[in-house]
């Protein structure tokens, strides 16, 4: 066999990796986020998801667009079935957003700051303060203490799901500028970065990924009997309701019969007191357009 029909063989023999892969949902922590489902990813075995690192804007996270700089990250650390389960490893600022914030006439203190929570977890804190005008180097040293007291006393007396809720809401932020304004006038205060270092006791709270799963189904089949609901009652209406182009609905036109009759003795009705489709009836019947206003309906009516 010539070397090209061998190469080509051996092509034909070799595997598609890409048929082989399948999808995988990536879904939140349990808590606080419940197992949300906040992406998709491909792998051909579960086994290559494990580690695998997933990042999403706050805002798509949680809605609020006032985080639109903040970066969330999740790291994979299990595979059920086709689900794969991640843990919360921090997350951090973009460098456009922080840049926006200091100007030559403001003081620029930041500090990192490892603290051990209530339930054994290792992170690694990374604010940053920015004063409303130039600090000294006494005031910053001070600034940066304060600072630093707050981070780890919060810290030990919380969970790492309080300390990520206390980070993304800006209630440590709102700690750390109420303390550190009392040595200068503080413009803003940021967690540029949180980082987990290793993680602690893993705490069961929150419906089960089964329930998530129970109540996923129940939402959709909802959303499918509202569908159907909806398009049973646009059906019923197109029915009951005369069309604009003049066809015919036997359901409210009623006989043609009457309608002559009713056409032979127009000196004596009321055409104002009938409704647009009655009006459109009588013309049908005397073969006139039914096209236009009630008036112009009235009026080719008398002609």
């Amino acid at each position: 066999m010539a070397k090209g029909a061998k190469a080509r063989a051996a092509a034909r023999r070799q595997r598609d990796k890409w048929k082989s892969k399948r999808w995988f949902s990536i879904r939140a922590p349990r808590n606080p986020w419940s197992f949300r489902v906040i992406g998709e990813t491909l792998a051909e075995e579960p086994e290559m998801l494990i580690g695998r690192n997933f990042e999403i804007m706050q805002n798509e996270l949680d809605g609020d667009f006032s985080k639109m700089h903040v970066k969330i990250r999740f790291r994979v650390v299990d595979v059920l079935g086709t689900d794969a389960l991640t843990e919360f490893i921090g997350h951090q600022m973009m460098q456009d957003h922080i840049r926006r914030q200091i100007r030559r006439d403001r003081g620029k203190i930041d500090d990192t700051v490892d603290i051990v929570t209530e339930d054994g977890y290792y992170v690694r804190f990374k604010p940053l303060i920015i004063t409303r005008e130039r600090a000294k180097s006494s005031q910053k040293n001070e600034i940066r203490t304060i600072a630093r007291n707050i981070i780890l006393k919060t810290g030990a007396s919380s969970t790492w799901v309080d300390m990520q809720k206390s980070v993304m809401d800006g209630e440590l932020e709102a700690k750390i500028k109420e303390g550190t304004s009392k040595i200068t006038p503080i413009r803003a205060v940021m967690i540029r970065r949180t980082q987990l270092i290793q993680s602690g006791v893993v705490v069961d709270d929150g419906p089960t990924l089964e329930e998530i799963h129970a109540q996923e189904r129940a939402d959709a089949a909802a959303v499918a009997e509202e569908s159907d609901v909806l398009a049973a009652a646009e059906a019923s209406a197109d029915i009951s309701e005369p069309s604009d182009d003049g066809v015919e609905d036997e359901a409210i036109g009623g006989d043609a019969d009457n309608a002559q009759e009713q056409d032979n003795d127009d000196s004596e009705v009321d055409y104002s007191s009938l409704k647009v489709a009655e009006l459109k009836e009588l013309l049908k019947a005397a073969g006139k357009p039914v096209s236009g206003k009630k008036s112009d309906l009235i009026a080719r009516l008398e002609e």
